[in-house]
């Protein structure tokens, strides 16, 4: 089945791992990519603990996408495009086992991985994997091809008031 937590609120990549912990609590396997992060939010600690839970980053994702250099942006495409690779060949391999591709959406819609590769992965989710999107504005097709969608609405964001981001809450 696939998921999608997408929208603008806070709480996309929090309801995936809550998921992760769940599934991991029933004995399921769970891997965790994170595409346009570099490993460094406070869950992954704590999740990389877990039995049966494998999370990978883009080591090479230092900054925002519009503040990188074309070369930065390669070096960080050539990576993800080596985790969507290992994520297909993972997704025909594994039986009972959730894959999470958290911020999904902001690598595809720009252009920070293989979106032919992707396709086809969230095509080709079989019966035994439960395969979670995350991000802001996923294309009609993704919604469609979903088997459930959770919108996240921003109603109010500290961000909004000048409050930066906080360890351990938003990241």
């Amino acid at each position: 089945m696939i998921h999608i937590y997408c929208g603008d609120g806070k709480g996309k990549t929090t309801a995936a791992v809550g998921l992760a912990v769940r599934a991991a609590g029933a004995g399921k396997k769970v891997l965790i990519y994170q595409f346009l992060k570099n490993g460094t939010s406070a869950e992954i600690a704590q999740l990389q603990k877990m039995n049966g839970v494998t999370v990978k980053s883009c080591s090479a994702c230092k900054s925002f996408t519009f503040r990188m250099t074309e070369k930065e942006k390669n070096k960080v495409r050539a990576e993800q495009n080596n985790m969507l690779l290992e994520i297909y060949i993972s997704m025909n391999i594994e039986k009972n086992t959730v894959i999470i591709l958290d911020e999904f959406f902001g690598a595809y819609n720009t252009g920070m991985f293989d979106t032919d590769l992707a396709d086809h992965i969230v095509k080709d989710a079989g019966k035994n994997i439960e395969l979670v999107l995350t991000g802001r504005k996923p294309d009609k097709k993704f919604i469609a091809a979903a088997d459930y969608v959770s919108e996240i609405k921003a109603v109010s964001h500290p961000f909004t008031k000048g409050i930066k981001a906080r360890r351990g809450i938003e990241y």
